[in-house]
């Protein structure tokens, strides 16, 4: 019998011909027909995602903008009611222990921040794969901060739906304006009678919303969202999709373009550690670093029709001089292209460079990320 944790979409993945792997841990479909299928379906209409495998830490407490101000790279004091902020996670190193979401509650002084979802004025969306290990790093830190943390992983779904068409599917459903939210805020509503926490992050490159909704509810939620994006030329979508899709959009992947042996700045996100007037964990050790003669994180596009995949060698003539960290053919773009990790004189836009493909070297050119951008009409 299977020990890998179930989503409550489990059993519909499974009749509908949800091919069903172990990803971090949980049973989840990494496609139901073609790849390239759900990916076109997902930059042309819409696409739906199971993401309930994604990790929910509610937290409560008078101290738990403290805590999180100890623990992320980016401030919280200042975030508005409903905003969401991208952040990191550090190791006193430096090193990035997850990429997160920080949620703070929709309506301040509301209990929940107006969602009978959470008790909290702050959450945190974090990575699968790494769930268990900063329930136990956030532990190990809430009682100095008068704070607590509640895992609701299992006790909620979370549902992404991504595309052009995305918006409109969802706001037809919900008695509230999600169509008039920002980018990376989020808000309390009911989605077919269902209460929700949407938000509006994305994954993808392209617009969307995900729901958070209580684990017995999802599964009728689903339907009706899989109905209505089915009508607007869209389809669920797998794992094996979301990577092309997060690959274009340039996303870094914890255990691909992060890990706890890299800083921030070497993975490009400068952006997301703020250091001024401020000290949290790993804030010294960022301070300190000489980031200049690291390798640094850059997108290439290669020649040919063959995909490069993680692990393979980046090449100046006989020279190894990086490492694919993450790789495949673009369905967008229809070619291949790749993030990699290269050396500080080699991460230069149009610098000239090939990958090794298991003993075939194809040439690759250093190019700005993201690889995607959707167009402007549709932002």
């Amino acid at each position: 019998m299977s020990t890998l944790a179930r989503t409550p979409l489990h059993d519909w993945h499974s009749a509908n011909n949800g091919r069903m792997v172990d990803f971090a841990g949980w049973s989840m479909p990494v496609q139901y027909g073609s790849i390239v299928a759900e990916h076109h379906a997902t930059r042309r209409a819409a696409g739906l995602f199971d993401i309930s495998h994604m990790g929910r830490i509610d937290i409560h407490g008078e101290g738990a903008q403290d805590l999180l101000e100890c623990l992320l790279t980016r401030r919280v004091s200042d975030m508005r009611p409903g905003q969401i902020r991208y952040s990191l996670m550090c190791n006193a190193e430096g090193g990035v222990l997850d990429d997160v979401l920080a949620y703070r509650a929709s309506e301040e002084g509301a209990p929940g921040g107006g969602s009978p979802l959470f008790q909290g004025p702050m959450h945190l969306v974090v990575n699968a794969g790494n769930r268990a290990k900063l329930i136990d790093w956030i532990t190990d830190r809430q009682v100095e901060f008068a704070a607590r943390i509640e895992d609701l992983t299992t006790q909620t779904a979370m549902i992404a739906v991504q595309g052009p068409k995305a918006i409109g599917i969802v706001q037809a459903m919900a008695d509230r304006p999600i169509d008039g939210l920002k980018n990376y805020t989020g808000m309390a509503a009911k989605v077919d009678g269902v209460d929700c926490y949407a938000s509006r992050t994305g994954y993808t490159g392209e617009d969307g919303v995900e729901l958070i909704c209580a684990s017995p509810e999802a599964p009728a939620l689903w339907e009706k969202l899989h109905a209505a994006v089915v009508a607007a030329g869209g389809s669920a979508v797998g794992l094996a999709a979301r990577d092309t899709l997060r690959l274009e959009a340039a996303m870094p992947l914890f255990g691909h373009e992060l890990s706890e042996e890299i800083t921030p700045s070497q993975a490009g996100l400068g952006f997301a550690v703020n250091l001024k007037g401020r000290e949290f964990i790993g804030s010294e050790a960022i301070a300190q670093s000489g980031e200049e003669a690291h390798p640094t994180r850059v997108g290439l596009v290669l020649d040919g029709k063959r995909s490069p995949r993680q692990g393979y060698p980046v090449m100046a003539g006989d020279a190894q001089v990086g490492v694919v960290t993450s790789g495949g053919y673009s369905p967008t773009l229809d070619r291949p292209i790749a993030m990699a990790y290269v050396g500080p004189t080699m991460h230069a836009v149009g610098t000239g460079l090939e990958v090794d493909l298991r003993g075939q070297r194809l040439h690759a050119t250093v190019v700005e990320l993201p690889f995607y951008r959707r167009p402007s009409s549709s932002k």
